[in-house]
């Protein structure tokens, strides 16, 4: 089997959706990660996170590149990291992962599928530096409200009417600049995402794995939720995203034709660009709870 070559854009640090779809992109055949980079704040200790899992794993083959800082913020699972020293473990951290990213791009005899979980600051800023990325990679994301949402990360549902989704409104400019830039673009809206909560007996095998990296994403969710265990996970938005990059299967798929408005709102318009939108499940309960058994047996 041919891989797909990525490399992943990842927030990982604040919601903990972020570390169960790393997880899952180690863990899939299909996909030959070339990079992981991180964003939001000081994208230095999610680094370091990212770092720690794939020491876990034993990937020390995938380097990580540091992002653009965007000012400070909290990363939720900082002690998780606290002892945790990436040079040690064999681990290649890049301090301008935005130049490692356009490098990998650029220097790739194939079409690189760029896979954004978080805001796409570093994305806008590669696009910046060097245009012609768009013509050698595309984009997977996890982005936008289409025509529905989710109430909160906490709570099974997902619910009539759009919101200005997370990744976007953290950074609308860059948004708007990934979205005038010409590369296919593929997304995962909440209207699907936002239905991918493990539980039950999903819940249970995931909790029991032996695995190593699957043992750091429930050490840190430990950590993340400040309290005790529920027997569910949060809403793993991210790991739907990692899906798309080697499979549309499970989803119902329209070309829309959308634009990020200036309040950060995805919308459908005459003027906005041609977008890949996995916009339902093709049957929601039982190909949901398919990709959930996908998302465990690779967990």
């Amino acid at each position: 089997m041919k891989k797909i070559p990525v490399i992943l854009d990842t927030d990982i640090g604040d919601d903990i959706d972020d570390s169960w779809a790393v997880a899952m992109l180690l863990n899939s055949p299909e996909l030959d990660v070339k990079l992981i980079t991180t964003v939001r704040g000081d994208p230095e200790p999610r680094a370091r996170i990212v770092a720690k899992m794939l020491a876990a794993a034993g990937r020390t083959d995938i380097p990580v590149g540091i992002g653009v800082p965007c000012g400070k913020n909290t990363v939720q699972i900082m002690p998780w990291i606290d002892s945790f020293d990436p040079k040690a473990a064999g681990i290649t951290m890049y301090p301008d992962g935005v130049n490692e990213m356009i490098r990998v791009i650029m220097s790739s005899s194939e079409m690189v599928t760029l896979i954004a979980i978080g805001q796409v600051t570093n994305i806008a800023e590669a696009l910046r530096r060097e245009p012609r990325i768009a013509e050698r990679a595309r984009i997977v994301a996890m982005f936008g409200s289409i025509a529905k949402h989710h109430k909160t990360n906490r709570e099974e549902g997902i619910f009539d009417g759009i919101i200005p989704e997370w990744n976007v409104k953290q950074d609308v400019a860059a948004a708007q600049a990934m979205f005038r830039a010409s590369w296919p673009i593929t997304i995962t809206p909440l209207d699907t995402c936002a239905d991918i909560v493990l539980s039950g007996e999903h819940y249970k095998r995931a909790a029991a794995s032996t695995l190593p990296v699957t043992r750091t994403v429930m050490e840190s969710y430990a950590m993340w939720r400040h309290g005790p265990d529920t027997g569910k996970s949060s809403i793993l938005f991210d790991t739907v995203a990692v899906y798309l990059a080697f499979s549309e299967d499970l989803l119902e798929m329209e070309e829309m034709m959308l634009a990020v408005d200036d309040e950060g709102y995805t919308r459908k318009s005459d003027s906005g660009r041609p977008v890949r939108t996995a916009i339902r499940w093709k049957d929601r309960e039982r190909l949901s709870h398919a990709f959930k058994e996908l998302l465990v047996s690779r967990l």
